[in-house]
């Protein structure tokens, strides 16, 4: 079905932050098949473990004991201070999951009706219940009648959260770093108000890392750098490096709400893709990649900055770690294109945004090279 708008490239190999087209072109990859592939390509560990595993043992279905997924549920939930996981198959699945566990949750609590707080430009998912919580009017065009449980308002804006009077809201869902709407980093007290607000009146703090967990902001998880700590947390993209897996974790209360026969997936944490992310993570901890996007990020930052102060059509460049945006006063979707052209993979969301999402493992000098080649695409295309 004709559901994506495909760039005019295939690739068929890729070594590090690398990518080679079927016709031997190279390009710099600077959104990591759009935050996944952290460690970039055909990592030589990754690739190890997925062979051995494969001539070992790949499915067996969770009617049985897998202890790779037992050890990957003991490591995220040591990183996190979680409890507990549900493991799926993409980020989708993982805020499906979240959902429905605050729905019944919210059962629990005596609710009839069970509402979430979602936010503006925000992005969960393309199923129904995370397309209803999507705060993307575009893409939810054509998809009504939407799950209706679901109260907007602005992100960052805590007071906003705090005004709601509704007796009926079980939670709040909300990326610690919107992707998709832009790279919208909030306010460092957002997170520990929505903590607070939480706390006073009973709902869940449901956190949606997919895009900025697994090392990409500096931190193991976005919400680390606040000092608090979310109900529940959603992961996927990163955590396989490009094997399909999500997770959704929780804790205290909220990690007894899904008992056995409530939820589940038959391929969700099986040995191949439990198997992946573990040596994901390892990776991450051995090669000391997670400090290494906080460095890289800040190197980024000010290397953009810098080279874009004087062009009075870049309206902001912000970001945390490598999650990276550069707004612009117009609309800019030709820009990926141009790229393209230059050998250069770069990403444009909520149509002025430039999103950078290299791997963790990007070198001093790939990184000279992205600052150097994204100022010069910058740069051509607001002088005309």
């Amino acid at each position: 079905m004709p559901t994506y708008a495909r760039m005019p490239v295939t690739f068929e190999r890729g070594e590090g932050a690398w990518l080679w087209s079927t016709d031997g072109r190279r390009y710099l990859d600077a959104i990591s098949g759009i935050a996944v592939c952290n460690l970039g390509h055909a990592h030589p560990a990754v690739a190890r473990a997925l062979c051995e595993q494969a001539a070992t043992l790949i499915h067996t279905s969770n009617l049985y004991g897998i202890a790779p997924q037992d050890n990957l549920a003991a490591e995220l939930c040591g990183l996190a201070g979680m409890d507990n996981v549900f493991f799926c198959n993409s980020g989708a699945e993982a805020n499906e999951a979240a959902l429905k566990l605050a729905r019944k949750y919210g059962h629990g609590q005596g609710i009839a009706q069970p509402k979430v707080v979602v936010m503006d430009n925000s992005f969960h998912g393309r199923t129904l219940f995370t397309l209803s919580a999507t705060g993307n009017a575009k893409v939810q065009e054509g998809f009504e009648p939407l799950v209706d449980c679901f109260i907007r308002v602005p992100h960052g804006d805590a007071a906003a959260v705090a005004a709601i009077q509704d007796q009926d809201v079980s939670a709040i869902l909300v990326e610690p770093v919107q992707g998709e709407g832009g790279v919208r980093v909030p306010p460092d007290d957002y997170l520990p108000a929505l903590r607070q607000i939480c706390d006073a009146r009973g709902w869940l703090l449901m956190l949606d890392e997919v895009q900025c967990g697994m090392a990409r902001t500096g931190q193991w998880f976005a919400f680390q750098h606040t000092g608090i700590r979310p109900d529940v947390m959603t992961l996927a993209k990163a955590l396989g490096n490009g094997v399909p897996i999500g997770a959704c974790l929780a804790r205290g209360e909220a990690a007894g709400v899904l008992t056995a026969g409530k939820h589940g997936s038959t391929f969700g944490g099986n040995l191949l893709a439990c198997r992946a992310a573990l040596t994901v993570l390892a990776t991450l901890r051995e090669q000391h990649l997670v400090a290494r996007a906080g460095e890289l990020g800040q190197m980024l930052l000010e290397g953009f900055r810098a080279g874009l102060a004087g062009n009075p059509h870049v309206l902001d460049v912000r970001g945390k770690g490598l999650m990276i945006g550069i707004e612009l006063d117009t609309p800019c979707a030709e820009l990926t294109t141009r790229a393209l052209e230059q050998g250069l993979l770069i990403n444009v969301t909520a149509d002025r945004v430039i999103r950078l999402l290299p791997p963790l493992i990007l070198s001093d000098e790939e990184a000279r090279l992205l600052i150097d080649g994204v100022i010069r695409l910058v740069n051509d295309f607001t002088a005309h």
